[in-house]
């Protein structure tokens, strides 16, 4: 199994060097690492991907910006092996990755999607916890090792909050053809498409072996979207959808929890602080709306 790592690039450089790096460092060598960058202004990062001389390394920069939901569908249309893992440009590998992601896919075939063990980075790449990933440790499943989870059960677990790593995550080739990064979804795009995975019949393997470090900073669209509560915007579009897709396919439980999405409404008031101290009366009005439904 060779590993496609489709890499967007639009960031800080010297985050793009790590995330490159810590693919080569892989101790399983059966990987294809494909760097997309979206038209950054500087055009040195990609000068020292291209200087690494690795035949399993390709660099590619588009003709022009895509946005981040554009570069992510690029990317699906590059990849080439039936496993696929969309990784940020800032985050990094552990050594065992590749590895480990190979025995859980030999162990558990009809996996849909692969969730390997994360740890959360600053941006100074040290470990951390902070508010959001202690809440994501709350409602993910409890247990130990790789096991498998499908259907309103799963589905029902990722709305009451989303506790996968969109970065880390293993999507079979035929799945992100399928269902793609749909346009108007640049912020919540993951959780659409495990959306539809999952209501199409795809399961998760989770696994806690820690191989991947998810970095979360103040630099991230995640981040920058949450203040201006563009992210809020599109997550009540999709739970609106998702409550009413769920309640068609008969989850009532899916469906409640779409329709309630508590930890997004908390996540906003999180966010109401940074609005009021930037004196965004329109951000502002958009946060308590999403926050008090």
């Amino acid at each position: 199994m060779t590993l496609d790592i489709m890499m967007p690039f639009w960031g800080r450089p010297d985050h793009l060097r790590e995330a490159v790096q810590s693919v080569l460092a892989q101790s399983d060598p059966d990987w294809r690492l494909v760097v997309v960058d979206d038209v950054y202004p500087d055009t040195e990062p990609g000068r020292w991907v291209q200087s690494l001389g690795d035949p399993r390394i390709r660099y590619l920069r588009n003709a022009e910006n895509l946005g981040v939901g554009g570069n992510f569908r690029e990317c699906v249309r590059l990849a080439e092996h039936e496993r696929v893992v969309l990784m940020g440009c800032d985050d990094r590998m552990l050594p065992g990755f590749v590895g480990r992601v190979r025995s859980l896919v030999d162990a558990h075939p009809g996996a849909a999607i692969v969730q390997p063990g994360v740890e959360v980075i600053d941006a100074a790449g040290a470990v951390h916890r902070p508010l959001a990933d202690r809440v994501k440790g709350m409602v993910r499943f409890g247990g130990s090792g790789a096991r498998e989870f499908s259907g309103e059960r799963l589905l029902t677990s990722l709305l009451h909050g989303n506790w996968a790593y969109f970065p880390s995550l293993v999507w079979r080739r035929d799945d992100l053809v399928r269902f793609g990064f749909r346009p108007g979804f640049e912020v919540v795009q993951d959780l659409a498409l495990i959306v539809d995975v999952v209501l199409a019949g795809g399961s998760l393997l989770l696994d806690d072996e820690t191989v991947f470090q998810y970095r979360r900073h103040a630099g991230s669209v995640s981040a920058l979207t949450g203040p201006d509560a563009t992210k809020f915007g599109e997550e009540s579009a999709l739970f609106a959808e998702v409550t009413a897709r769920t309640a068609a396919a008969g989850w009532g439980r899916a469906s409640r929890a779409a329709r309630l999405h508590l930890t997004s409404r908390l996540n906003a008031l999180t966010e109401l602080p940074a609005a009021l101290r930037a004196g965004d009366p329109v951000a502002r009005r958009a946060l308590l709306r999403h926050a008090l439904g």
